[in-house]
């Protein structure tokens, strides 16, 4: 392993154990792998929702699987949900995390974007992963946010 990518594994460790410390139970990890950690399974505690037998329901709480591969930081992290999700950016397999990865670009911080996607504080519905849930949005402008809670803290970026 490089050292580039063994400094940046625990420094990414440890601004994601501040980020849960900040967040006060709507973000928690409920496990982590390799030695540094380079996979996470992150708990938010946040608004969203969920199909149901058809249904839009509300959820509140959501597991989503953090890797970060090989070639992290070069690479881009990857997020999979572990639990459904009604949202136009995110689909069983994949978290929308952008088009554009940088190395520089915090773990923390999209972390915390995820946790906005939930909560439908962010969202695409020009380029969706599930187009029913783009169609909601469209329709449903008038009840999202979800959750109106802030969740990306500025104290809480490690970089």
């Amino acid at each position: 392993m490089s050292e580039v990518r063994t400094r940046r594994l625990l420094a990414d460790y440890e601004t994601i154990r501040r980020l849960v410390r900040m967040h006060e139970n709507r973000i928690l990890v409920a496990g982590v792998s390799g030695n540094p950690p380079d996979r996470y399974q992150i708990v938010y505690r946040v608004r969203s929702l969920r199909e149901h037998e058809s249904e839009i329901v509300l959820a509140t709480e959501h597991y989503v699987e953090i890797v970060l591969p090989a070639m992290y930081p070069r690479d881009a992290p990857f997020f999979r949900m572990l639990t459904p999700v009604f949202h136009p950016n995110i689909a069983p397999h994949t978290v929308c995390i952008g088009d554009h990865w940088t190395a520089a670009e915090p773990l923390d911080l999209m972390i915390q974007r995820v946790g906005e996607m939930l909560a439908f504080q962010s969202y695409n519905i020009k380029s969706p992963l599930n187009g029913r849930a783009a169609q909601w949005v469209e329709e449903n402008q008038a009840r999202l946010p979800i959750d109106r809670r802030p969740f990306v803290l500025e104290n809480a970026l490690g970089s």
